[in-house]
């Protein structure tokens, strides 16, 4: 499982140098081969291929013309390429990704998401981070959800 903030950056050619705590479990797991993609194109999401093949599977099971699903297709196809991490610990972001998330060799954040990855440019990603953390209707939300209530 995949947890936590690990600062990284993004090189010139588009590699990022995935943190080796985030390394280490996918070696753990033995896997090589990812989908490198973006529901907004706002970060990019690393997704552990076997993990990225449930969503697919899932998927599947609805038709296409749900407007919706149809849409998270087209953006997620668009931003997407299947890579293979390098013998360095680097998956290479894909240029269109990198152009509208603003990833082009630059510091990121990289953020555990359980199942798969979150690339942020640190700096946008910062910004945006409320202030005073949990608004108090988010707080009442995570109370219940982490209660069970849910």
């Amino acid at each position: 499982m995949y947890r936590g903030n690990h600062p990284a950056k993004v090189d010139p050619k588009g590699r990022l140098k995935v943190p080796s705590a985030f390394k280490k479990l996918m070696d753990a797991a033995n896997v090589k081969q990812f989908y490198v993609t973006s529901a907004d194109g706002n970060s990019a999401e690393i997704w552990p291929l076997p993990e990225w093949e449930k969503v697919e599977d899932r998927l599947a099971g609805v038709s296409t013309m749900d407007d919706a699903v149809k849409t998270y297709m087209n953006l997620v196809n668009y931003y997407g390429h299947q890579v293979e991490i390098d013998d360095q610990g680097r998956v290479l972001l894909p240029q269109i990704l990198r152009n509208k998330a603003r990833l082009d060799d630059v510091d990121v954040t990289v953020i555990g998401m359980r199942t798969y990855l979150e690339v942020h440019n640190r700096e946008v990603f910062e910004k945006a981070l409320p202030p005073d953390g949990l608004t108090e209707e988010y707080r009442k939300r995570m109370s219940a959800v982490l209660s069970g209530r849910e």
